[in-house]
């Protein structure tokens, strides 16, 4: 069994299943999903659940944010869901979206699966610039090499979008390919090529918005041509007048249009930021970790990102390169002040994260829950910001993030180092500073830090075992929070806590209380009985009622749900168990409702 798979299965039990699954695809620390219904995904127990770090839910999709191990949970995610494991958004439901979320899923579609490749080939660039400040002439065979390397994948952009963008459209792979090769083969470019009234005289090496168009006309043609087609010839039919009729239209008409769009936004959003450079710089350095945490990032320096790799610099995206620094020096400053020990091993392992400009687990894991951090957070990406905008620095090339991605700063014609270390230094000196002087840690007395003693109540009668003991995988792992399964004498289910009732599925068969004193208590009647769409359960309260201890919530028949061949296992889990010291059984074998049976052993962060 992959060490994932318990965790996979948590989440898309916890999404709702299999069913209630749309589309899936993952960035570099998050599963986002598309889900037919979100209200029906348990947002409580995904943020809570162990290997995850936090849940986002914006612009379409519901971001489980995983971390570095994302990839690995991706693909066996994908696996039990029965999906392919390369990172193309996979359709699993055909339903009728936007024309904005399909424009958008097709740019992102056209690099989203090549960016190792391509931090790989900015980071060698980099290095070529270096290697030259150091004396290594750019005519001796390591550095036309390494040239060679590094420009390959800038200067084929077309082939590379081809190949994914068509995947993406649901037409063959090899057929984008081949229409991208076409738009750069070398006789064509850059001399006159007369037809159908028309003489253009261009290049379309490093271009992205040429092939991407000209597959918009490709694909209805292609899908329509492998309908009509006898099968014994659209083997070869359908792509050979396919491209008959879109790569002439393409490289004559479509292709001059869509490179005047694309030079028109590259120059409307350097324009902006020109305009007034320390404006501009300073506000999206300010705002960048914020738009990071709602997942909206990309769509805003998407355009700019794509005019890089053709080849013009931006002074847009340098101002968000540094920001993750800021955070370092947050990290290291609790760090360092803490006296807590699970925020301490939380901090350092989230610093050298956000080194490599992955800021995900300091974000959500120690910025956010603290108001203070998250404002000098956005002051730190200011002042990153600013320095981009004094100096006027661009990125030149993708070459990766944090630090790696300092190359990409790299100016081929005129490199200078230190506007590059200014930017690193000064967000890092700010958040460190502002950290060490305003931000108080939360154990600050003597009688927060005295243990707390809390007592989860039996909610029915029956004979009471560790989780670990529960048939359902999901919570006999743990992944869900630790507790207790009771094997239930009868069907009459109680409130184990007081407080309020945050969660009531409407399938009746699990129910999220808040006690008041902050313990999250998940209460899950049998095991898949999701399926029973209610059938055979009644409630006694609705979502947002407060409830006693020992107050009535559910009842269920107990016969009828297992004549249907369920288990009726009650299970009860603390869903937010990080943040105590120790989650106590007190008792096993045969207790009835209202004994004591969990005591939730509490330090003094919460």
């Amino acid at each position: 069994m992959n060490k994932y798979s318990e965790l996979a299965t948590a989440v898309i039990n916890n999404v709702g299943g299999k069913e209630n699954v749309k589309s899936l695809r993952h960035c570099i620390t998050r599963l986002r999903f598309v889900l037919k219904d979100e209200s029906i995904a348990n947002d409580e127990i995904i943020k809570s659940m162990k290997g995850t770090i936090g849940l986002v839910k914006a612009a379409g999709e519901y971001m489980v944010v995983i971390g570095e191990h994302v990839p690995e949970v991706y693909k066996e995610v994908c696996t039990q869901l029965g999906l392919p494991t390369s990172n193309v958004k996979a359709e699993v439901s055909k339903e009728k979206k936007s024309f904005l979320d399909k424009a958008l899923g097709v740019i992102r579609s056209g690099l989203g699966p090549t960016l190792n490749i391509m931090c790989a080939s900015g980071v060698l660039k980099g290095i070529l610039v270096i290697l030259q400040m150091c004396g290594v002439p750019a005519e001796s065979g390591i550095c036309m090499l390494a040239n060679a390397a590094g420009d390959a994948f800038f200067y084929c952009l077309p082939v590379i979008m081809g190949y994914n963008v068509a995947k993406h459209l649901e037409i063959d792979p090899f057929y984008g390919l081949i229409l991208g090769a076409s738009m750069i083969y070398p006789s064509i470019q850059n001399v006159d090529v007369s037809l159908l009234g028309f003489t253009v005289n261009t290049s379309y090496t490093s271009s992205f918005l040429p092939v991407l168009f000209g597959l918009l006309i490709s694909a209805p043609i292609y899908k329509f041509l492998q309908k009509k087609l006898p099968s014994v010839v659209k083997g070869f039919m359908t792509p050979l007048i396919t491209l008959s009729i879109a790569f002439p239209l393409t490289f004559v008409v479509i292709g001059p249009i869509a490179e005047v769009l694309s030079n028109g936004m590259n120059i409307a959003i350097n324009f902006i930021f020109e305009l007034s450079p320390l404006v501009g710089c300073t506000i999206l350095g300010g705002i960048w970790q914020i738009l990071v945490m709602f997942g909206i990032h990309s769509l805003i320096v998407m355009f700019a990102f794509y005019a890089v790799m053709a080849g013009n610099p931006s002074l847009m995206l340098a101002s968000t390169w540094t920001v993750c620094f800021g955070i370092v020096g947050i990290l290291l400053a609790t760090f360092a002040k803490s006296r807590d020990q699970q925020v301490k091993s939380a901090a350092l392992p989230a610093a050298v994260s956000a080194v490599f400009g992955v800021t995900e687990p300091g974000m959500y894991g120690i910025v956010v829950p603290r108001k203070v951090l998250l404002g000098i957070s956005c002051i730190a990406g200011a002042c990153a910001g600013l320095v981009v905008g004094v100096f006027n620095m661009k990125i030149y090339s993708y070459a990766g993030m944090g630090v790696i991605g300092l190359l990409s700063f790299l100016n081929p014609e005129n490199p200078q180092f230190f506007p590059i270390v200014l930017a690193v230094l000064v967000p890092l000196f700010v958040g460190f500073g502002l950290t060490t002087i305003l931000y108080k840690d939360e154990k600050s007395t003597v009688k927060e830090q005295l243990d707390e003693m809390h007592i989860v109540q039996m909610p029915v009668n029956g004979l009471v075992k560790n989780i670990t003991e529960s048939s359902d995988e999901a919570f006999s792992s743990e992944a869900l929070g630790k507790g207790i399964v009771i094997f239930p004498e009868n069907g009459e289910v109680a409130a184990p806590v007081s407080g309020m009732v945050k969660t009531l599925f409407p399938t009746k068969h699990a129910i999220g209380i808040v006690a008041d004193d902050g313990t999250e208590v998940l209460l899950h009647i049998g095991v898949n009985t999701v399926n029973l769409q209610g059938k055979y359960f009644t409630t006694h309260i609705k979502q947002g009622d407060r409830v006693e201890a020992g107050d009535p919530l559910v009842s269920f028949d107990k016969q009828a749900i297992e004549k249907e061949g369920y288990s009726t296992e009650v299970l009860v889990t603390i869903t937010n168990g990080s943040d105590y010291r120790d989650i106590i059984h007190l008792h096993k074998g045969a207790l009835i409702t209202g004994q004591p049976v969990l005591r939730i052993k509490r330090s003094g962060v919460r």
